[in-house]
C-alpha cells in the first residue's frame, strides 16, 4: 500500500523558482485520499535565476521570501498564525537527466509484496550512478513476472522471478544544492522535489492521456521541458535551453528597443502564425534611448511576427529531434500538451502540429479546487502539479524507497535522509 504523505486537515506548500517568475500554492488537505483546496497563492517576477540555474543566492531568496510571504498572508486564517516550514519545490528540467534500469527479483513462489517491490527499486537506487547528480524520482515503469509482460501492479501476484523495469530521475547535485541553499536561507525545509515538466503533466492531463502516451513540453522563459508520459507514468524527461525570453531578446536585438517594450510588445502584437493582415497593421515600437513621443517609430506587425516565428520553430524542431533521439517512438503517443508562460503565445499550437506532426493542445491546471482566475493558466501548471505530487506520488520519492521503516517512522526517516543528502 501506498503511504498516504501528510494526513486530512494538513497545509502543504509548493514552490515553483522559474526563470521569469517564482510561485506559491498553499494547499489544505481535505481528506486522506488525496484531495485538497488552496488557499493562499503568491507569484512575482523571479530574480536571481537565469536558464534555470540561481545565478544570484541574495536576489533569488528575497523573491522567494516575498512570494512566500504573499502567499502565507493569504492563507493566515487557514495557517492560525503559524509560518510555512516546508515546501515541495520543482527541479528545472535543464538540470534533470533520465536513466532506465531493470532489477530482477527472486519471488520464488511467494506472493509479491510490496517488500518485494521496494527491494527491487532500492537495487536500482543503488546503481553507480555520477556522483556530481542527486536521485530525484525513482518511478517503477512496467513488471514482468516469470515472463509475463504488462504487469501494472504485481503485488498479490504469485511466481518464481520478477523483473521490475525502473525509470530513475537525477539531477545535477551543484544547481540542486543552489536551490535548496535559497530555500533553507528562507528559513523553508524541502518536502519533497519534483521536475517541472513532469509536475506540469501532472497537474494538466487528463488520465487517459497519461495511459495511452503523451508529451507534455512545459514552455518557460529560460527552458522548454519534456515529459514523455505511457501507461500513467513518466518514462522520460529532457530538456533544451530555450524558452520565451530568447524569443524576446530576439524582438529587442531585431526592433532595437528595450527589452521591456519587447516583451510587452510580444504579449499584445504577438503570434506564431503570420496572417494576410499583418503588412497593413502598424505597431509603435519605442527605440531604446530615444524620446517616442517626439520621434514615433511605426513598423508593420509583420515584422514582428517574422522575428517570432523563426525562433519558435527552432524550439519546436529541437523538441522534435529529442523525441526521435529518445528511442521512445509510439510510446510517446500522437499528442502534445503545451505549458508554461511561454506556450500562451497566439499561433503556437497551430505552428506545433505542423513541425512535431502530432496533435496539439494548450493544457492549464485541471486538479485543482479553488484556483484563483489569475493563477489558472499554463503559465502555473508546475505549480499546481507539485501538490498533486505530493498527494498522490510520494512513493517515487527516492528517500522514501529506502525507508525501510514502520509507517508511523516513515516521514521521520524521509526528513532525515534529505537533511543527510541537502
Amino acid at each position: 500500500m501506498k503511504q498516504k504523505f501528510k494526513p486530512k486537515g494538513s497545509v502543504v506548500a509548493a514552490l515553483d523558482v522559474g526563470t521569469t517568475k517564482i510561485s506559491c500554492f498553499i494547499a489544505r488537505m481535505t481528506d486522506d485520499e488525496g484531495n485538497f483546496d488552496v488557499v493562499g497563492v503568491g507569484h512575482q517576477a523571479s530574480a536571481g535565476i537565469r536558464g534555470g540555474t540561481v545565478v544570484d543566492l541574495e536576489a533569488a531568496e528575497t523573491a522567494i521570501r516575498q512570494t512566500v510571504h504573499a502567499a502565507e498572508n493569504m492563507a493566515a486564517e487557514t495557517m492560525k498564525g503559524y509560518p510555512l516550514r516546508e515546501v515541495v519545490i520543482n527541479v528545472p528540467g535543464i538540470h534533470a537527466h533520465s536513466h532506465h534500469f531493470s532489477a530482477d527479483i527472486d519471488v520464488l513462489g511467494h506472493e509479491v509484496t510490496d517488500q518485494d517491490v521496494r527491494r527491487a527499486l532500492a537495487r536500482a537506487q543503488d546503481q553507480n550512478l555520477s556522483t556530481d547528480r542527486d536521485m530525484v524520482h525513482t518511478i517503477p515503469v512496467g513488471y514482468v513476472i516469470d515472463g509475463h509482460h504488462g504487469i501494472r501492479d504485481p503485488r498479490g501476484l504469485f511466481g518464481q522471478q520478477m523483473q521490475v523495469d525502473i525509470h530513475l530521475v537525477t539531477g545535477d547535485s551543484g544547481a540542486l544544492r543552489n536551490i535548496a541553499t535559497c530555500i533553507e536561507r528562507s528559513h523553508l525545509d524541502i518536502a519533497a522535489l519534483c521536475v517541472s515538466p513532469y509536475a506540469a503533466g501532472l497537474a494538466s492531463l487528463v488520465e487517459d492521456e497519461m495511459d495511452l502516451g503523451c508529451t507534455v513540453v512545459d514552455m518557460g522563459g529560460g527552458v522548454t521541458s519534456i515529459a514523455v508520459f505511457h501507461s500513467g507514468k513518466l518514462i522520460y524527461t529532457d530538456s533544451i535551453p530555450v524558452g520565451g525570453q530568447h524569443v524576446t531578446s530576439d524582438i529587442a536585438r531585431g526592433l532595437t528597443t528595450s527589452l521591456a517594450q519587447a516583451e510587452r510588445l510580444k504579449t499584445l502584437y504577438g503570434s506564431a502564425i503570420a496572417s494576410t493582415n499583418d503588412e497593413n497593421e502598424m505597431i509603435d515600437v519605442p527605440q531604446i534611448g530615444e524620446d517616442d513621443h517626439v520621434h514615433p517609430n511605426h513598423v508593420p506587425r509583420s515584422l514582428l511576427i517574422g522575428i517570432i516565428q523563426p525562433r519558435v520553430e527552432e524550439i519546436f524542431e529541437l523538441v522534435r529531434s529529442r523525441l526521435q533521439d529518445s528511442g521512445l517512438g509510439s510510446a510517446a503517443g500522437r499528442r502534445v500538451v503545451l505549458t508554461g508562460g511561454a506556450s500562451q503565445l497566439p499561433g503556437l499550437r497551430d505552428l506545433g502540429q505542423a513541425v512535431l506532426d502530432k496533435q496539439v493542445r494548450l493544457g492549464r491546471p485541471i486538479r485543482l479546487s479553488g484556483l484563483p482566475d489569475a493563477v489558472s493558466g499554463p503559465a502555473f501548471a508546475t505549480t499546481a502539479g507539485l501538490l498533486t505530487y505530493i498527494a498522490e506520488r510520494a512513493d517515487e520519492m527516492p528517500a522514501q524507497v529506502m525507508a525501510q521503516a514502520a509507517p508511523e517512522n516513515l516521514w521521520q526517516r524521509i526528513r532525515l535522509w534529505l537533511r543527510e543528502n541537502w
